[in-house]
């Protein structure tokens, strides 16, 4: 099974394909998309779902897993990441069909065993579990495969049938 991990951001939004068979994780790919701060919200939240679009028209994820918002002190920030998220949604079920949603603290929790794991933790963790030499960088690439391999867990669980399916 492709998995598409999505840790949704407005400047950077980290991503991460895994192959995950029968409890062994291969990583496909990871990255960023990145937009630029002089541009406007429109035009960057038009560049994140252009890109994703390219990434799932690319890798053919089976399903596409994505980090529920938290919010922080700045409401500007978090109104603009979740502008972005919705971009990232829509987009994914669109050209995925299947879309699952993890808060931070599932994510943590099926990667480290500890739902309150710090970065550096999750990190260590991506690293050995997906057998890489180093950690991924961006940190938001490396974020994105927490996602999907927290997805891979749930797969195993009565809980996987809680997505979004396709619209048609």
């Amino acid at each position: 099974m492709i998995i598409l991990g999505i840790d949704p951001g407005i400047a950077i939004v980290g991503y991460g394909v895994i192959n995950s068979e029968r409890g062994l994780h291969t990583v496909v790919d990871y990255g960023a998309i990145e937009t630029p701060k002089i541009e406007t919200t429109a035009v960057r939240l038009a560049m994140i779902g252009e890109s994703l679009e390219k990434i799932i028209k690319n890798y053919r994820p089976d399903d596409t897993a994505i980090e529920e918002l938290y919010f922080n002190n700045n409401q500007k920030t978090v109104i603009r990441v979740a502008e972005a998220r919705g971009v990232l949604m829509l987009t994914a079920i669109k050209e995925c069909g299947r879309l699952y949603e993890y808060t931070p603290l599932q994510v943590k929790q099926s990667v480290t065993g500890y739902g309150r794991a710090d970065k550096y933790q999750m990190q260590q963790m991506v690293k050995t579990l997906l057998k890489l030499e180093k950690i991924p960088k961006p940190d938001d690439a490396a974020d994105a495969l927490a996602v999907a391999l927290c997805h891979a867990q749930y797969c195993r669980s009565a809980e996987y049938k809680t997505g979004y399916n396709k619209l048609k």
